[in-house]
């Protein structure tokens, strides 16, 4: 059967973290649909949750940065900081977008 590459990206996903260790993923929603991005998220906390399995991702997903217990770090400013879920770039924009997307097609 044929997959899409987001299917066969969390087939991939589904199989490799099973192996105990550290993984460093470098947004790996890039490939990934919101529905994905969600099962991606549930795995993430599972294999955490099983305590064999450490996660150091680089992310713009507000999907992604949700996941509990992770903590956050803000590279857009010196010094690099910690910061809450909220205060997030992408939180905060796709916040303000599904609250009221016509403030952004205002002038068209």
């Amino acid at each position: 059967m044929a997959q899409s590459h987001g299917q066969s990206i969390m087939s991939f996903f589904r199989s490799r973290y099973k192996i105990k260790g550290l993984y460093l993923l470098d947004e790996p929603e890039t490939a990934l649909s919101p529905k994905s991005q969600l099962e991606l998220l549930k795995l993430l906390q599972e294999m955490g949750a099983l305590g064999h399995a450490q996660f150091i991702i680089a992310t713009h997903s507000p999907i992604l940065m949700a996941c509990p217990g992770s903590v956050i770090y803000s590279f857009d400013d010196a010094p690099v900081k910690k910061v809450s879920y909220e205060e997030t770039e992408h939180y905060k924009i796709y916040r303000s977008f599904m609250e009221n997307p016509g403030r952004y097609f205002k002038g068209e």
